[in-house]
């Protein structure tokens, strides 16, 4: 199941020498991203070579698969002791599979010291840094998703999205998950203390709903 994901969407990156023009996207509310053929070409060279990491790489297993209803990226994953097996599920929805593999797999690098080959500027960070960087790293794999491949919205990985482009990536992992990194949290709110507030009625106008943590880390997606 991995070879057959992973390899058709290098496949389609690798078969286009030059990537066709970023489409532009926009969600019900009417919030429009508008990513530049620069930013999608250059995604293209590493989430390809991510992707051939995942599929190629001894090293480490992934064992993935999909679930019923929603789920975010961080809610199923699992890394073993070792640091050469992570599990993770998704909804079965095309398009998602090979955004949350590249969660594990970054994850993975994160726990085998390898993360300076793929995200150099969080190697050594903190807990919260790193996962930052990982996160943020997701969803630039997921607009390429979006823009390129015109894969479906989807709600989950549309407010991670839209929480980056925003500069709201921050107060988007805060919000959702405030006793993972209450350090982080502690510190940010003292520097923004008005930051939650502003996320939380930016969230409500772009996607009609609260924000994951605030209608409760088990409520409504």
């Amino acid at each position: 199941m991995l070879a057959v994901i992973v390899l058709t969407a290098a496949a389609c990156a690798s078969a286009v020498p030059v990537l066709r023009d970023p489409r532009r996207l926009v969600i019900h509310s009417g919030e429009r991203l508008t990513p530049t053929r620069e930013r999608m070409e250059e995604i293209d060279v590493w989430v390809t070579e991510q992707w051939d990491s995942i599929n190629l790489d001894p090293s480490f297993w992934i064992i993935h698969g999909p679930q019923e209803g929603p789920v975010y990226l961080w809610e199923t994953l699992e890394v073993n002791e070792p640091a050469d097996t992570a599990h993770i599920n998704y909804q079965d929805r095309t398009g998602i599979p090979g955004v949350y593999l590249v969660y594990a797999h970054l994850h993975l690098m994160a726990a085998q010291d390898r993360l300076d080959r793929w995200l150099p500027e969080a190697d050594g960070g903190t807990r919260y840094e790193i996962e930052k960087a990982i996160l943020s790293r997701v969803a630039d794999a997921w607009l390429y998703q979006r823009s390129i491949f015109d894969a479906r919205p989807y709600d989950l990985l549309e407010e991670l999205i839209y929480s980056k482009e925003n500069d709201y990536l921050d107060a988007y992992i805060l919000t959702a998950r405030p006793d993972e990194f209450v350090d982080a949290r502690r510190v940010w709110m003292e520097e923004n203390p008005d930051g939650r507030d502003a996320f939380v009625a930016w969230f409500r106008r772009v996607f009609e709903r609260d924000p994951p943590g605030v209608r409760g880390a088990t409520g409504e997606r």
